[in-house]
């Protein structure tokens, strides 16, 4: 009944054209900003879950490190523990450092990562290479992987390099206040097999060789790492591997998520993504104004009809609730209109690619978009929720209207 009484209101003619015009436009405004929020937060989806595609294709799904110093000490007790667990797929023993590469004159600083035959079943970074091959040698003739950042900074052709890279790696153990400087750090040649893609970040920081002329270099012990890397045969159940881990483990040793191995990262993409529906939200209470004008001047074009119904029986809760449910309506009927231009939009976006992102640069050359059913339902609620609170202060208005009798 009260959304009977709503929609013959919206549609009636008005005795003042201005009425329709601003319900109308109140509407429209409606309908850009909820296509708007669509539109946008999708965007945001598809860039978050490319950056998290790249960045999974190097972190594994879970990582044991030392809580303290720079090594773990892996025993094969904890080995043959680990493989009794069903939900790891693969182990990968890898020592990490950083080292020194030169290239005749030119030198660069890399976080050189020795890894062993699993990294292939572990990572997908043999998948992401743009030259060459992912081979990273043996320990007695190693051969590094560059990222594409690090060979751009040596000005080499992994594939092609005629002259060998040399390798510095500081010893550890050793007090460079007590002996030679040139006598603290192993010195290397290595040969390039290949380059990899993944992201800027990645890309300008890591090369890639194997445990074994690590180990070598660095005088590692015989089960001694950096740290392991672990592949699981279902991801969504990381934490409950995690716990089956530490108690392989116990307390020495700092077991982390992908989500925790980039903390950082996945908590200022959360915080990105609030503050787009902060400001979405913001532009829809400005929005929201104009419904407050269009129902305040309904009451008052429907003040006869308020004191009749009001004659018939109807009580002040009644009448509140018509003018409501005539807010409600048309902050209804604009979502609704919103989130299907959204959906063409973005399926147009995906099909047609109509907006391009400029510049070559970037790994994809249009913007991506991925539709959530969650963000619909938050985006659907928020604007009710508003359109409610901007339909109150009008219909507690109409309801407060008093009724005067004529002789």
């Amino acid at each position: 009944m009260n959304l009977l009484f709503a929609w013959r209101y919206f549609i009636a003619k008005k005795s003042t054209n201005a009425i329709n015009v601003i319900a109308w436009v109140s509407m429209i405004a409606i309908v850009l900003i909820t296509a708007a929020f669509i539109i946008l937060l999708s965007v945001f989806n598809g860039f978050e879950g490319l950056v998290k595609s790249l960045y999974s294709s190097f972190y594994a799904d879970l990582r044991v490190a030392p809580k303290n110093g720079k090594s773990i000490t892996v025993t094969p007790l904890q080995f043959s523990k680990m493989k009794v667990i069903y939900n790891i797929e693969a182990v990968s023993r890898i020592v990490e450092e950083k080292a020194l590469l030169q290239n005749g004159e030119i030198q660069t600083i890399v976080y050189l990562k020795g890894v062993d035959e699993n990294y292939t079943s572990v990572t997908s970074v043999a998948g992401k290479m743009i030259r060459g091959e992912f081979n990273p040698g043996d320990s007695n003739k190693a051969s590094v992987i560059l990222g594409s950042g690090i060979e751009n900074a040596l000005a080499v052709m992994s594939d092609r390099n005629l002259y060998p890279l040399t390798v510095y790696l500081f010893k550890r153990g050793v007090n460079i206040n007590v002996v030679d400087p040139y006598q603290a750090f192993s010195a290397e040649n290595v040969t390039t097999s290949g380059t990899f893609f993944i992201q800027q970040d990645i890309d300008n920081k890591y090369a890639i060789t194997n445990t074994g002329f690590m180990k070598r270099m660095l005088s590692m012990g015989v089960d001694e790492y950096g740290s392991l890397e672990i592949a699981l045969r279902s991801p969504g159940e990381a934490d409950d591997t995690k716990q089956e881990l530490k108690k392989v483990f116990g307390d020495d040793y700092i077991i982390e998520t992908r989500y925790e191995q980039n903390k950082s990262l996945y908590s200022v993409m959360n915080l990105e993504k609030w503050a787009i529906y902060g400001i979405l939200t913001m532009m829809l209470i400005v929005a929201a104004f104009t419904m407050i004008g269009a129902l305040t001047m309904l009451v008052l074009e429907k003040q006869k009809d308020i004191q009749i119904l009001k004659a018939l029986g109807a009580d002040n809760y009644r009448v509140r609730k018509i003018f409501l449910s005539e807010g409600i309506l048309l902050a209804g009927m604009g979502a609704c209109a919103g989130l299907l231009l959204a959906i063409v939009v973005c399926w147009a976006q995906v099909k047609y690619k109509l907006i391009a992102i400029e510049g070559g640069t970037f790994l994809i050359d249009y913007y991506p978009v991925e539709l959530r059913f969650s963000d619909f339902i938050l985006v659907l609620i928020t604007v009710m929720l508003i359109a409610l609170l901007a339909s109150w202060f009008p219909a507690r208005k109409a309801a407060l209207q008093l009724v005067e009798l004529k002789s």
